[in-house]
């Protein structure tokens, strides 16, 4: 019986000793030193990032590889499903700029921003709510992007949605910059947008649209969220450098944002006026 016993340990370690080798071939050691900035980016994705080099995360990264000291290089994919797979895991680039904190397919970074879904109405619109259980909300067609947070309350108020799909290849389509020009068309009466999209498509329209941001929600969902980058798991050092950069440039990435009417939340969850400064 010992001896079994003392065969099936023996097994077992040589085993786990196997599946230890296999992950040290399967995960390269991290790299100490960097030719070039490689970032993993969307190439047709406003105000993010695009070919052209005009979203704000083309910009962050360009204040990176400065800071680096080394040039800026970009591997395009659409940012669709398998967008971690086909970039970061292939090991061709080094870094997404824009990932929400926890999401799992990668290792986050510290915040660097935080943003809150917002409202976008015509200037001169009376819908001016503030949370999406605001009673106004009753018959008024919305439009909102399908699998969003925002869905389920607005459908509790009373809203008629107009849905616009998620997952597109961005190549093709751009429903964010469909939902507002519906509401630039009076096709809808508002929409309920993503921050960053909605300042940015809001302010391009002749007038600009009104964006007001949930930030006194009370639906019980989750409307803001911090943004970190996205680097591969088991990198510590490259992880710390992008901390450290996040922290020594906080108020450049801020004014960036700001040039593309970004609202922007502090660490309290409340609203950064344009100008005011502070860390998100």
């Amino acid at each position: 019986m010992r001896a079994a016993c003392r065969q099936m340990v023996r097994a077992v370690t040589l085993a786990l000793g196997l599946v230890a080798a296999c992950a040290a071939v399967a995960e390269p050691p991290e790299r100490q030193e960097r030719e070039a900035l490689r970032v993993c980016a969307d190439g047709n994705n406003l105000p993010f990032s695009n070919q052209a080099g005009e979203g704000f995360e083309n910009r962050i990264a360009e204040l990176m590889a400065e800071d680096l000291g080394v040039p800026l290089t970009y591997v395009w994919a659409p940012q669709v499903m398998g967008f971690v797979r086909n970039t970061l895991e292939l090991r061709v680039c080094d870094v997404m700029i824009g990932a929400v904190a926890g999401y799992g397919f990668v290792q986050n970074t510290n915040a660097y921003y935080r943003s809150v879904y917002s409202l976008v109405v015509p200037e001169d619109s009376e819908l001016e709510a503030a949370r999406l259980s605001d009673p106004t909300f009753a018959g008024r067609r919305i439009g909102v992007v399908a699998e969003t947070p925002p869905l389920v309350p607005l459908r509790r108020s009373g809203a008629r949605i107009q849905s616009y799909p998620l997952m597109v290849d961005t190549r093709v389509r751009a429903p964010v910059r469909d939902a507002v020009e519906d509401v630039v068309k009076g096709n809808t009466e508002g929409a309920v947008l993503w921050g960053p999209l909605a300042g940015y498509y809001a302010a391009r329209q002749d007038p600009p649209l009104k964006v007001i941001p949930l930030v006194g929600d009370d639906s019980g969902a989750q409307l803001d969220y911090r943004i970190t980058m996205g680097i591969r798991h088991g990198e510590p050092h490259w992880k710390d450098w992008i901390n450290d950069f996040i922290d020594r440039h906080q108020e450049e990435i801020e004014a960036i944002l700001t040039d593309y009417h970004v609202p922007l939340l502090d660490r309290r969850g409340q609203l950064i006026e344009a100008g005011e400064g502070g860390a998100s």
